[in-house]
């Protein structure tokens, strides 16, 4: 077994070690830096620590590097001469606890939710729907809930979208308006996020929070790594999945208040797309999800090019922060720059400002949250290289860790029992037989209609005039609605004439 006794993680170097607080580590956190700068290697620095003392992490892969930390380390030479610089001692390359987790189900175990569970909020930033379609979509929800049918996967939400188009007359009083123009834009939305693979992502079974919050046999914690390289093309499904995963650990996880050390680390890599044209309902829950989460052992870590990505109204609450270097080449770069220094606690011995245009490569600004909870002076450090490989393991490496995972064979079958659509369907089903019989003799008396007589194209047998020919054959299919339909049509048009 490791050595859980140990309590502060190791983080960085400057004159000294740097350390964040486990105890500390559920006040969430920011990575932030321009491209290239090291945030990568950082971020899997990062959750090696936390596992190291028994946390389990979430992280989604964008680049497809991080997936080398299930493979051991070493053979790096600026690895090496890192660990030589900063005089690491007992630093022995090995690997971390991985499971591996894929929305397209490729690269890694499968990750589903219901259409029920992600709700119609989150469902409306997914779909980009505007106010008016987002209250019809609430609208088809409540009826679905109402009715006591279950919205599974895109087909029950498209089937229960149509079944409320063609009864809106009879759910308006009750529910409102459900306009059939923002029915359709659903409807094109739905089709497009099929289009994009999203609906890979409804269905069941759905994934269980508690196969995230796993340990080992040495009792690290398992660090579940989401591939998300396919993903972050459809950059609305990837920001929508990771709140999605945030405000479901919000709902179902208790109250636990100040713990030792958090009971799971999530990193949100790319944090822009979550705020990118978020409508303020969202930005509320968004809010509302960083500040009480970590009352429920849970730590936020958003990692981010510049921290004007992140509104001020979250920024605040990130106290703990490694900050790699920006580039101020235009008025937006300095602007980030200068707001960047003044969210540090200040150091007489760091030149902030000028530090932050500086930095090398794994260099950063640090400053993490003391005992009491206050940020510590700011210190420029060398981010301590991780113990795994750094670069992305191969297909084979990551299909064995798939294959000795803990929750191997458990999502990899999909599930598809009774639900809206199959609901829909058998109702549907039951009305056509129903009408069955009318619609045969509805047909039978069609027959009976003289179309030569009353369109003029042929002479009947008898020397009835064209108008007695009509009217006893409206006679013939008086009985019949479609007949009914033909009627109205040719005498309008006969007696519509002078």
């Amino acid at each position: 077994m490791i050595d859980m006794t140990t309590p502060n993680l190791r983080i960085a170097k400057s004159e000294d070690f740097l350390y964040i607080l486990p105890k500390m580590a559920n006040r969430h956190g920011l990575i932030a830096g321009a491209t290239g700068t090291g945030k990568t290697v950082t971020l899997q620095s990062l959750a090696e620590a936390f596992s190291d003392i028994g946390v389990p992490v979430f992280m989604a892969d964008v680049k497809g590097d991080l997936s080398g930390m299930s493979q051991i380390g070493g053979g790096n030479a600026r690895v090496d001469a890192r660990v030589q610089q900063l005089g690491m001692e007992g630093y022995v390359p090995k690997a971390s606890p991985v499971a591996f987790w894929d929305v397209y189900g490729v690269k890694g175990h499968p990750v589903r939710t219901t259409i029920a569970e992600m709700g119609p909020l989150l469902l409306a930033r997914m779909l980009n729907l505007n106010d008016i379609q987002a209250g019809v979509l609430n609208v088809i929800f409540k009826i679905a809930d109402d009715q006591g049918w279950l919205l599974l996967d895109l087909k029950d939400l498209r089937a229960m979208s149509q079944f409320a188009a063609e009864n809106a007359a009879q759910y308006q009083t009750e529910y409102g308006n459900i306009s059939a123009a923002s029915v359709g834009a659903i409807q094109r939305a739905l089709l497009q996020l099929e289009t994009e693979g999203g609906e890979m992502l409804f269905g069941e079974p759905a994934l269980n929070l508690d196969d995230l919050m796993q340990t080992d046999a040495q009792g690290r914690g398992v660090i579940n790594i989401l591939a998300s390289d396919q993903l972050f093309n459809s950059p609305r499904l990837y920001a929508t999945l990771l709140l999605w995963l945030l405000s479901e650990l919000f709902e179902k996880l208790p109250e636990v208040g100040d713990l030792e050390k958090p009971k799971l680390v999530f990193f949100f890599d790319e944090a822009h797309l979550l705020f990118n044209d978020a409508p303020q309902p969202l930005m509320q829950k968004i809010e509302q999800v960083v500040r009480l989460i970590r009352s429920k052992g849970v730590g936020v870590y958003f990692v981010s090019q510049n921290p004007l990505d992140i509104p001020d109204v979250v920024l605040g609450q990130l106290g703990n922060r490694v900050q790699h270097a920006l580039r101020a080449f235009t008025p937006r770069d300095q602007k980030a720059v200068n707001s960047a220094a003044e969210t540090f606690r200040s150091n007489p011995k760091v030149d902030v400002k000028t530090a932050i245009t500086e930095l090398g490569v794994g260099e950063a600004l640090v400053s993490f949250l003391d005992e009491k909870g206050i940020p510590s002076p700011v210190e420029r450090a060398l981010v301590c290289p991780p113990k795994s490989r750094i670069g992305p393991a191969n297909d084979a490496e990551r299909a064995m860790v798939i294959r000795q995972s803990l929750v191997a064979g458990v999502y990899e079958k999909q599930v598809d029992r009774e639900s809206a659509y199959e609901v829909l369907k058998k109702r549907a089903e039951q009305v056509s037989a129903e009408q069955a019989p009318k619609q045969e003799a509805a047909k039978q008396e069609e027959q009976g209609f003289d179309w030569g007589g009353v369109l003029g194209g042929k002479k009947t047998s008898r020397s009835d005039s064209a108008m007695e020919v009509a009217a006893k054959s409206a006679a013939r299919a008086i009985g019949s609605q479609l007949g009914r339909s033909i009627i109205r049509g040719v005498l309008g048009s006969i007696l519509g004439k002078k």
